[in-house]
């Protein structure tokens, strides 16, 4: 990839990856990152390598913004094995147990997954990147061991039943929607637990994170076709706003003088008209030129506090 030898420039913006299966999400990153000649870039969210779907990778200012993105809540279309355990809840593990697992029917596996809807709690898998004294938990994982995780909250907002193949290793494939830190093959094995015959998830893609879609989003081969065909200017067309990130969020405009004492810092009065989000909500700041300033949270009175401001 010896193509650009342009230096490294500023870009901001978010652009929406569609990651293709048996890469990480650092190596992907790290493409994008290159194709588009950015300084400073992140992802939102990572993927295991296993795993397809939208990756939205935050450029410069963007990246002040992805905790909003991270923080947000996912959807994903996920196939599950039944009858096979594996110890990692995914298909890149060992295999631990196997039990014909032909006399579950469809209704079974319904009723069963209408226990986990609305809030709940889930122990996060061994096999993951959360770190405990320093060290993700699968570098422990590999060696055998088993360290206690506290159960963390979590919310199934929809959880349902795509199709179903029975046999003796039936395949299920399920739509889910749920909240931030939602381990989807923690729901495959604790799904196979209830069952009582054990699953692992086999296919995993994430069609929705937040406001963004997989609709939206580009394949790294597809962004390295528009970079040959037009160069860098072709990736940045398919950049996306930086308060992309807040997509659902109330907007307000301010004056001049209000948005110069904004962007040092200072709160700032908003007229009565601004109705539209509650006191402790967050809204994006845009000048009166539809600048985007920032984000900016709500106090009683009509008071506009600054939380995070950008530099576009």
């Amino acid at each position: 990839m010896s193509h650009h030898k342009q230096c490294f420039r500023l870009v901001n913006g978010i652009f929406l990856l569609n990651k293709s299966k048996g890469v990480s999400s650092n190596y992907v990153l790290q493409r994008v990152k290159y194709l588009f000649a950015a300084r400073k870039a992140g992802h939102t969210g990572s993927l295991d390598p296993l795993a397809t779907g939208v990756l939205p990778v935050c450029f410069g200012e963007a990246t002040k913004l992805s905790r909003y993105l991270l923080d947000s809540d996912k959807g994903y279309h996920s196939v599950f094995k039944l009858g096979v355990e594996t110890d990692t809840g995914d298909s890149e593990g060992r295999i631990v147990s196997i039990i014909d697992a032909s006399t579950i029917t469809e209704g079974l596996i319904r009723a069963t997954i209408d226990q986990f809807l609305g809030d709940t709690v889930q122990v996060p898998p061994m096999y993951s990147a959360l770190k405990r004294n320093g060290q993700p938990l699968y570098k422990y994982a590999r060696k055998g061991m088993d360290i206690e995780r506290s159960p963390r909250p979590i919310t199934i907002y929809e959880f349902k039943v795509v199709s179903f193949k029975s046999g003796v290793a039936p395949e299920l494939e399920v739509k889910i929607r749920c909240s931030k830190g939602t381990y989807i093959r923690s729901l495959a094995s604790d799904l196979g637990r209830l069952l009582g015959c054990g699953a692992h998830m086999i296919k995993l893609h994430r069609f929705a994170v937040g406001p963004f879609s997989d609709d939206m989003s580009v394949s790294l081969s597809e962004l390295r076709k528009c970079y040959d065909s037009h160069g860098i200017t072709a990736c940045d067309e398919r950049l996306l706003p930086v308060d992309h990130a807040l997509n659902a969020t109330p907007k307000v405009a301010l004056d001049e003088k209000s948005a110069a004492r904004l962007q040092q810092g200072q709160s700032v009065f908003l007229s009565k008209g601004f109705n539209l989000a509650g006191e402790g909500d967050i809204v994006r700041v845009f000048d009166n030129n539809l600048m985007f300033l920032g984000v900016g949270i709500l106090r009683s009175g009509g008071m506009l506090v600054p939380k995070r401001l950008v530099a576009l």
